[in-house]
């Protein structure tokens, strides 16, 4: 039995020894490059974000769609939020490529720590921004159905579906689905940051933490 133990230590001792093993400067250069990599991937997937949505608008059903914001009479007040929308995107992809740029440069671990600090903030605060755009473009739209007076003409084939029913009760009807269909689409949004954006700041965060450890 002692023998098979000797044998097992010098066999795992073999193991260790041909196990490479790695400088700070190698540690920190990997976490590096891995931190480089993954605010490249943010700032690619924040492009890819603000132009998607601009094709969809070429297809007819989309163009068709807007004309409820007319009909509603929210079109210049979704206009002017879309602007600002557009320029405060723009303002966000320019700091994650800023971001990008200073973390692609090798610094210390103290300053690519707060350079990583600073990319999970920026992101945080963008996905903030996106959500709430959502909802105040919901509660715009919620707006102009409650100060419309005659909501039937504005969704004629509602009024088609329900007869009987009075403009006001309609009105709350319509209110509702809006307020529901927001909801919904801010749930689903929320979610589709946090499987993107999400699994990009949690990598950071570990990048974090590794590079805290090496300065203990």
């Amino acid at each position: 039995m002692t023998d098979e133990l000797e044998l097992l230590k010098k066999d795992w001792q073999k193991k260790e020894f041909n196990v490479p093993k790695l400088s700070y400067e190698d540690i920190h250069k990997m976490i590096w490059k891995k931190s480089s990599s993954i605010v490249r991937w943010i700032l690619i997937i924040s492009i890819l974000e603000f132009l998607l949505p601009q094709l969809l608008y070429l297809l007819p059903s989309m163009r068709e769609g807007m004309e409820i914001y007319k009909n509603i009479g929210v079109a210049n007040y979704l206009f002017g939020l879309s602007i600002l929308t557009y320029g405060v995107a723009i303002y966000f992809i320019f700091q994650f490529y800023r971001r990008f740029k200073e973390i692609s440069v090798l610094d210390n671990s103290k300053n690519l720590m707060r350079k990583i600090i600073r990319t999970r903030r920026t992101v945080k605060h963008y996905v903030i921004f996106s959500l709430s755009m959502i909802m105040v473009t919901i509660i715009i739209m919620i707006i102009g159905v409650y100060l419309n007076d005659n909501i039937s003409q504005a969704f004629p084939e509602l009024k088609d579906g329900l007869k009987n029913v009075s403009n006001e009760k309609l009105k709350v009807t319509v209110m509702l689905s809006i307020g529901i269909f927001g909801v919904i689409l801010t749930v689903f949004m929320g979610g589709i940051y946090f499987l993107l954006y999400g699994l990009l700041l949690r990598k950071l965060k570990k990048n974090y933490s590794e590079l805290k450890q090496l300065e203990i």
